[in-house]
């Protein structure tokens, strides 16, 4: 049975009732987010509705380009995004983080559309997009716990950073401890997924398929292959922005910038 059960209007509205609970606890547990509330719902029917309509186009048209074209934007804004949520780093540029991501990005999502699913043609939009977008949804919060970690963990290794450049090491060699701890940050929330994934979750993409009447065996080996590609994007980004990152943390003398030496209050 490969049925997909249709949403009406009316069906539709009905779910702003959920949104209308969620803001009476706000409301009445006075936490200051009705208005974060009631406008984040209104962005996601206007922004969801047009992204509808234009995927509509975008899969008529099966153009490379296009594609191309489109998921360098999805890339670009997930980078400003991760960025913005990484209050430890101060004026960090977003070209770092977006060549991370369009790296890890185009690597996995290549080898997943062309050697895994294989559509004719192999970058059919209907595939590559939201390939694209799972990857860069989980690589864009990867990068930021990552990027953020390390220079938290460089502010709080501070003096054992500099005893060691004083002793000799290079800043490669100084920062490993946090680049460690900055690579275990931005894997950990993927490597648990993995852990519980059928058991105490099912996820988006399966649980999509299930509803659309997919037979419950293949959408097993759909979200398989999603979750490691999703592994394997968000360890490479990881590691990328990182490895672009960690020399900016010193000056051109291979010493400590002063911002990591000033304590925060």
């Amino acid at each position: 049975m490969n049925q997909t059960l249709p949403i009406s209007n009316i069906q539709l509205a009905f779910s702003v009732f959920l949104v209308l609970i969620t803001g009476m606890i706000a409301s009445f547990l006075r936490l200051g987010l009705l208005k974060s509330l009631v406008w984040g719902t209104i962005r996601t029917f206007v922004q969801l509705t047009l992204v509808g309509y234009a995927l509509t186009y975008i899969f008529q048209w099966n153009n490379l380009w296009l594609v191309i074209g489109v998921t360098m934007f999805m890339s670009w804004v997930a980078a400003r995004t991760a960025v913005k949520r990484t209050p430890n780093v101060p004026k960090y540029p977003a070209l770092l983080a977006f060549l991370a991501l369009l790296a890890s990005t185009y690597l996995v999502g290549s080898i997943v559309s062309i050697l895994i699913i294989a559509p004719i043609p192999w970058y059919a939009p209907r595939i590559v997009i939201p390939i694209f977008g799972m990857l860069l949804g989980n690589s864009m919060t990867g990068i930021a716990l990552s990027l953020d970690r390390l220079y938290s963990e460089a502010r709080a290794r501070a003096p054992e950073i500099e005893a060691l450049l004083t002793f000799g090491a290079t800043p490669w060699e100084a920062i490993q401890d946090s680049l460690r701890e900055a690579l275990r940050a931005g894997m950990t929330p993927t490597i648990n997924s993995l852990m519980v994934v059928g058991i105490v979750s099912l996820p988006g993409m399966m649980t999509g398929q299930i509803l659309g009447g997919a037979d419950p065996r293949l959408a097993v080996r759909y979200q398989i292959v999603v979750m490691l590609m999703i592994t394997a994007a968000v360890a490479i980004g990881c590691l990328l922005l990182v490895g672009f990152s960690y020399k900016k943390l010193f000056t051109e003398d291979g010493a400590l910038k002063p911002f990591l030496l000033q304590s925060r209050n």
